[in-house]
């Protein structure tokens, strides 16, 4: 866990290409703002009835510092994610402790052409290394680590969103509908298993399989960190990368592991955390605002139900609040 409460080219293969390119719907309805939403995270999780806690989370609410952006281009970076660690806890600690390390190391420094170009290119370079560095200390080891884990990672420039991700954890965006008067829940990020169509044509082009909805009727997910004994069977660490422009209306976003949506759809989770935060009853308490008490005591609430519903699963719960 890393949590920061103040400041701080090879041939592109077909998969990074088609990655690179890839955008989030949202985009083209996003209306741009000149002022930069301030981003804050809180987090909550549960071991449930596992006997190990195998995920990771990292909250760095501001990492302008650590980057040095352009100053002319950008003003502000954010970074929030969650890891979900399966066969050993190793995959999700080590990602969590390197991939926003890494990240800043390739953030870009100087004037560029393209800043979403680059911080596109930025972040399939900032998975690839973070991989190969985990499988090269994994196969040294004896016996080998076999150890795997999901990511979804939020980069925050100023108002843009880039989400990057591997795996079955996921990102939602709660944005309040001005016809409707609702608040929505936009899916940020893409799924990877075995099942869908791409994901077992990789699979199988190299040389793998999938059974029981599993490569090689064993790992669930497609896309992971570490798990390098699969890697050669078409599992794969290039994330799927989207982008989303923040608006005025966007109150929160939402990164949880499986645990919690294997009992709550992305719906039912906006509309639990929104009325945990209208909920009067939670006050300022030790020197913190009734806010930050209400988002916290969202994500505590969340995750608790999540395991009394009968998540077996480790359960990890962030919410990033969305504010000027």
């Amino acid at each position: 866990m890393v949590k920061n409460e103040g400041k701080g080219a090879k041939r592109k293969t077909s998969e990074e290409e088609k990655n690179g390119s890839e955008e989030l719907v949202e985009k083209k309805v996003c209306k741009g703002s000149s002022v930069i939403f301030g981003l804050k995270g809180y987090v909550a999780e549960r071991k449930g009835e596992r006997e190990e806690m195998q995920d990771a989370h990292v909250i760095l609410n501001d990492i302008t510092e650590e980057c040095s952006p352009p100053s002319s281009l950008i003003t502000r970076v954010s970074y929030f994610a969650v890891f979900d660690g399966h066969g050993g806890i190793r995959a999700s600690k080590f990602a969590a402790q390197n991939l926003h390390q890494n990240l800043i190391r390739k953030f870009p420094k100087g004037d560029v052409i393209s800043v979403e170009k680059t911080v596109k290119r930025c972040l399939l370079d900032t998975f690839k290394h973070t991989d190969e560095e985990f499988l090269k200390q994994a196969s040294s080891q004896k016996p080998a680590w076999k150890d795997g884990s999901t990511a979804t990672c939020v980069l925050a420039v100023d108002n843009i969103l880039y989400i990057a991700n591997l795996g079955d954890s996921r990102a939602i965006l709660c944005r309040y509908n001005e016809e409707s008067q609702k608040h929505t829940a936009l899916s940020l990020s893409k799924e990877h298993n075995p099942t869908q169509y791409e994901e077992r044509m990789r699979i199988q082009k190299a040389g793998g399989n999938v059974r029981d909805g599993r490569v090689l009727g064993v790992l669930e997910v497609s896309r992971s960190i570490g798990d390098g004994q699969y890697k050669r069977c078409g599992v794969t660490s290039v994330p799927d990368i989207r982008r989303c422009q923040l608006t005025p209306n966007d109150r929160f976003i939402l990164l949880a592991c499986d645990g919690l949506f294997k009992v709550f759809n992305p719906e039912e989770a906006v509309n639990f955390i929104l009325s945990c935060l209208e909920d009067e009853k939670i006050q300022s308490r030790e020197g913190k605002s009734a806010i930050d008490a209400r988002y916290e005591a969202a994500c505590n609430r969340l995750a608790s139900k999540a395991v009394q519903r009968g998540s077996a699963d480790n359960v990890t719960v962030m919410v990033v609040r969305i504010g000027l």
